[in-house]
């Protein structure tokens, strides 16, 4: 509305600030007036919209930072694309391994040999929304140059991949190093229910049927490769930091 009020038009996108400044240098003739009103009622919805969007912004923080996960210490995860991971994903638990995850989140390729050659194509199964997750966080540590993400896509750049196999590969990484911190939140979890940090879930038979005792065990430590160990192996990961945008 504005770029047919405007002679030439504007050459990027406008802000409300900048909509609103405009409107005011405009002094139309009268056929044009109710064009200015229309666009001054597009910019009050706007501005609701942005007013909306920096709240929701702002809960999906709180809920985020209340979970207690680990998700953000992944570069390019920020509290967004967290809460978005979360909701699509559930419980961690539902998957048997990393490679079901990829499958349900679209990430895992599919193999379109023939003869000789091996080739893979983009897959379009699993949660879409999920998925685009993944991507904004595989895209985010592209542009970032110093960024392990990026670091990563050079690599497969520099072994003959194209940018789409790249891409495609970096997301396959991501989603492996989600899956990680989402069963290492999983055994936290379990280890603050073992320890009364947290109200466990009451048992499924009544009391007397149920073994357990109300004296306080003590945990015995686990044999090699056990959850607690699996977990902090699982968090280990090049393509992990503190840093979330």
């Amino acid at each position: 509305m504005l770029a047919e009020l405007v002679p030439g038009g504007f050459g990027k996108e406008i802000t409300a600030g900048q909509a609103a400044r405009v409107l005011q240098a405009i002094t139309p003739a009268s056929p044009a007036a109710a064009r200015c009103e229309l666009a001054a009622e597009f910019l009050a919805d706007l501005r609701r919209l942005d007013a909306q969007r920096r709240d929701t912004r702002t809960k999906l923080a709180a809920a985020v930072r209340e979970s207690g996960t680990t998700l953000t210490q992944v570069f390019g995860v920020g509290p967004v694309i967290a809460a978005a991971i979360l909701g699509a994903t559930g419980h961690a638990g539902r998957f048997g391994n990393q490679d079901r995850f990829a499958a349900y989140n679209g990430t895992a390729p599919i193999e379109v040999s023939s003869g000789g050659r091996k080739i893979h194509r983009l897959s379009l199964r699993g949660n879409r929304r999920l998925n685009h997750a993944i991507h904004m966080a595989a895209v985010t540590q592209i542009r970032h140059s110093h960024s392990p993400g990026r670091a990563y896509f050079d690599r497969k750049i520099a072994e003959g991949k194209t940018g789409k196999e790249a891409l495609r590969a970096l997301k396959r990484q991501l989603s492996d190093v989600i899956y990680a911190r989402l069963q290492a939140d999983a055994i936290g979890e379990r280890l603050c229910l073992q320890r009364g940090q947290l109200t466990p879930q009451a048992p499924a038979l009544r009391t007397s049927h149920s073994r357990t005792t109300t004296q306080p065990t003590t945990s015995r430590p686990g044999p090699a490769g056990s959850a607690s160990d699996a977990g902090q192996e699982l968090t280990q990961s090049p393509l992990t930091t503190k840093r979330s945008l």
